[in-house]
């Protein structure tokens, strides 16, 4: 696959809807084309203690960082026409629709694929098929796991050698 989307999302608390952090990387003839990052004020709007030692962002973080949909219309342009590919994309997938729903936003039916799943058929003998363990296997050191742009930029590695 030469053009797609890698998107990555944190969130805030155990709803779908909470994405703090939005990270995308854009690959078009199989090249780096464009990168996204943007903390987005989460909905609802609180932190769950986990979330914030699993990513570090804070409330104080993204007080006065755009919503969902303000941030949504710099992606949207980026991605369009691409297929979307996260590491987990139910995970991704989940929070991207819940998003559109809770903004009352038409949902484009976006064409996403898996890393995860192509991962364990790709590297079947793979000690886990976590994103930083499959993101080395093909090529790419994760230095900083769960934060949204990283965590993209290591999905579309992945992408780029086994989709």
């Amino acid at each position: 696959m030469k053009d797609f989307a890698a998107i990555d999302f944190e969130t805030a608390n155990n709803e779908p809807t909470s994405i703090c952090a939005i990270g995308v990387v854009t690959v078009r003839d199989g090249e780096f084309a464009d990168t996204f990052y943007s903390l987005v004020h989460p909905e609802p709007e609180y932190y769950c203690y986990w979330n914030i030692r699993t990513h570090g962002i804070t409330p104080e973080a993204t007080y006065n960082a755009p919503i969902f949909p303000e941030a949504w219309r710099q992606v949207a342009p980026m991605i369009e026409g691409l297929t979307l590919v996260a590491h987990n994309k139910a995970f991704d997938e989940r929070c991207l629709k819940a998003a559109f729903h809770c903004y009352q936003m038409d949902y484009p039916d976006y064409d996403f694929l898996c890393t995860l799943i192509a991962s364990r058929r790709a590297f079947p003998h793979a000690v886990n098929h976590q994103l930083h363990t499959i993101s080395q296997l093909c090529g790419y050191r994760l230095e900083h796991h769960h934060h949204a742009l990283a965590d993209a930029e290591a999905c579309a590695w992945i992408a780029r050698e086994i989709l």
